[in-house]
């Protein structure tokens, strides 16, 4: 056993003594602060429910550690998130807690700021709204006697109180200029409403009929 402890004694002193250095190295780093920005991300969030409220980009976060636990690349993955598996529709607000954050080993959480944040969630609905072409600069003398749209209607999917609001969805600005007969267009379609998304394929098709205004009888 003694052979064995003295085997190579000197290197496995001075391994003692770098592990000693490095040790005393790292308990002298000073404790600092620093303030960074980081993104909000959410988790088990339930099918049957969207947002109705707009999200989050960054939270403030203030941290502690040593300095070189403070470096930017062992904070570059740290992130805000939040678990949604109790959500349920209507307001619901969620304080910023270490147990939200993806910290890494030898850094804390102090604080949050905002410290909550408030998220309102809708039921989510799905249902079909018809298309209206918007046509503009329609030639003097001219009449649009005839139109039709394909599809007909879109296929929207939203927070359930938004998507009832939504009666129709009106097509881009459609330049008749220089149209005195038929013509077709393919253009798409303004649900006007960033919380709700078309589900259905665009762009739309848009098939107009312009006929002369006949003089009126003297």
């Amino acid at each position: 056993m003694k052979q064995i402890l003295l085997h190579n004694i000197g290197w496995k002193l001075l391994s003692l003594a770098i592990a000693i250095a490095l040790w005393v190295a790292v308990a002298r780093e000073p404790e600092l602060a620093t303030s960074i920005s980081v993104p909000v991300e959410f988790k088990n969030v339930p099918e049957d429910l969207d947002f109705n409220s707009s999200l989050p980009d960054h939270v403030n976060l203030e941290l502690r550690g040593s300095s070189g636990k403070l470096s930017h690349d062992h904070l570059e993955d740290v992130a805000v998130v939040l678990d949604l598996a109790d959500a349920h529709a209507g307001e619901r607000t969620y304080t910023i807690r270490s147990a939200n954050i993806n910290l890494p080993s030898g850094v804390t959480f102090y604080r949050a700021t905002p410290s909550q944040i408030t998220l309102r969630f809708d039921r989510l609905l799905a249902r079909d709204v018809p298309v209206k072409p918007l046509f503009v600069k329609i030639p003097a003398g001219y009449r649009i006697v005839d139109n039709s749209v394909e599809p007909a209607k879109i296929h929207l999917r939203g927070p359930e109180e938004r998507v009832q609001n939504i009666d129709r969805v009106m097509t881009d600005p459609i330049d008749l200029t220089g149209v005195v007969s038929q013509k077709e267009f393919h253009t798409h379609v303004n649900v006007g409403d960033p919380q709700v998304r078309i589900e259905s394929a665009t762009p739309v098709s848009v098939r107009v009929t312009l006929a002369r205004i006949a003089p009126a009888a003297k």
